[in-house]
């Protein structure tokens, strides 16, 4: 469980973590792993923090109002990476006090400086799986850059009650909902959707993130697996599910992945004469048609192709899918083209890409799913099908590793990433067939026959 990998955490950032079932871990498991990363970090708060919390951190010392104190803090992390900051230990409640969060995005701007991340809880929940903001709530920083809303799976199926729920009655008026009803995948996505709930008070620069803790049992997988599902059908970037208490378990990162079909090439090997192999007839469309619809019934987000040669007659061929299609007036340069022309092309909400060559017709939509599970998995740089031990197509590729897709020239694709960053790929074995590639009328003839 690489936090800081799943959470595509750059080297300075200001997290506020939100909701309920499992903040406080959250927290202090994030910042140990920054740390052994060679980071520093503060972790603190905006509310309260019980005394016996406190001692979760290996280094706990409580702010003052002066100056001085502000520079006392940031000397200590050359020495002492990771440190908890808190306000005053109150002797009546055995909570710390949290900090304003004015003081925190002060703090924020000057650790950016020396690349410090603070790690903020910005919410209280009284030790519930599951919460919706009271009118005050939650208290987050706004220079956050990251906001983690948190619920515990161990919260499905138990009723909406104080018991199991801190705020039910809140939780009941957001989703619409009975009191004492059974928590459910789409009361949590109702909450967590909401501009009074999990979206509440968030800063419009911050990035989203839902994290499902917890998930143990294979009931509370499918539980997480489907709110995750309702989630990303709301209109959310990604979602992360796993277990912090226990190791054995894997997480997953489920995110928006595209599909680019590869269809302006110049069939170079065909016959001008019988067009291009992008037309040819396949069942009861087109190679590229036949692409776009095995995209459609695939678990991509969106379908994107990249039109070239005899571009008009591409688009025209695929009005009846409607599908987008982007134009790369450079196709006659090579694929490493069409590569850019489509990554550019996509919205800043992918998390992943998987680039489908139309002339190869035995790619299914089983095949994109296996991509896309291996992928959610593993939140891998790159998750590549392999056929008798060697690389083979399609290939997704996660958008952290898409600066290296825009460098790449001539007629290539993105194999020689691959080769690259062998080391970070995750494998998916499968049958021969996806490597039967058209390259002229002889494969096509061919292929026909053994289908005949």
């Amino acid at each position: 469980m690489n936090l800081p990998l799943l959470l595509r955490l750059g080297s300075s950032e200001l997290i506020s973590i939100v909701g309920a079932g499992g903040k406080t871990t959250l927290m202090f498991r994030l910042a140990e792993q920054l740390v052994d990363a060679g980071h520093k970090v503060i972790t603190t708060t905006t509310t309260r923090i019980f005394a016996a919390q406190t001692k979760l951190a290996k280094n706990h010392i409580v702010l003052g109002q002066h100056t001085d104190d502000i520079v006392r803090l940031f000397s200590m992390l050359d020495y002492i990476p990771n440190i908890l900051v808190t306000g005053l230990v109150s002797q009546d409640s055995d909570k710390a006090y949290g900090l304003e969060p004015q003081i925190i995005n002060d703090l924020y701007r000057i650790g950016k400086l020396s690349k410090c991340t603070i790690i903020v809880e910005a919410d209280g929940s009284r030790m519930r799986p599951f919460k919706a903001p009271d009118n005050h709530e939650p208290m987050i920083p706004t220079d956050t850059t990251i906001v983690i809303s948190v619920v515990g799976s161990d919260v499905f199926g138990r009723k909406l009650n104080e018991i199991n729920v801190h705020r039910p009655q809140i939780v009941s008026r957001i989703a619409n909902v009975d009191p004492e009803s059974k928590v459910t995948p789409e009361i949590v996505s109702d909450v967590f959707l909401s501009p009074i709930g999990g979206m509440k008070r968030v800063p419009d620069k911050s990035r989203w993130l839902p994290f499902i803790n917890k998930v143990k049992t294979s009931d509370d997988n499918t539980f997480a697996i489907n709110t995750a599902n309702l989630l990303m059908k709301g209109g959310v970037n990604e979602v992360l599910i796993g277990s912090l208490l226990d190791s054995t378990k894997s997480f997953m990162r489920f995110s928006k992945v595209a599909s680019i079909v590869l269809a302006a090439g110049g069939s170079t090997r065909m016959d001008p004469n019988l067009g291009i192999k992008q037309l040819l007839p396949w069942g009861d469309d087109t190679l590229v048609g036949h692409s776009v619809k095995v995209s459609m019934k695939s678990k991509v987000n969106t379908i994107k192709v990249v039109v070239g040669n005899r571009h008009k007659e591409v688009v025209s061929s695929l009005r009846h899918v409607g599908v987008e299609t982007v134009k790369n007036e450079n196709w006659s340069i090579g694929q490493s083209e069409s590569l850019k022309i489509g990554l550019k092309s996509l919205d800043d909400d992918i998390g992943a890409v998987i680039f489908l060559l139309a002339d190869q017709p035995f790619v299914d939509s089983d095949l994109i799913n296996a991509l896309i599970l291996k992928y959610y998995e593993t939140a891998a740089l790159i998750v590549a099908p392999k056929v008798n031990g060697k690389q083979a197509n399609p290939v997704l590729f996660d958008r952290d590793i898409w600066s290296e897709l825009l460098m790449i020239k001539g007629d290539i694709g993105g194999r020689n990433v691959v080769d690259k960053y062998k080391g970070c790929v995750e494998w998916i074995e499968w049958d021969d067939s996806i490597v039967y590639e058209i390259n002229d009328m002889t494969d096509y003839r061919k292929i026909l026959e053994e289908l005949d």
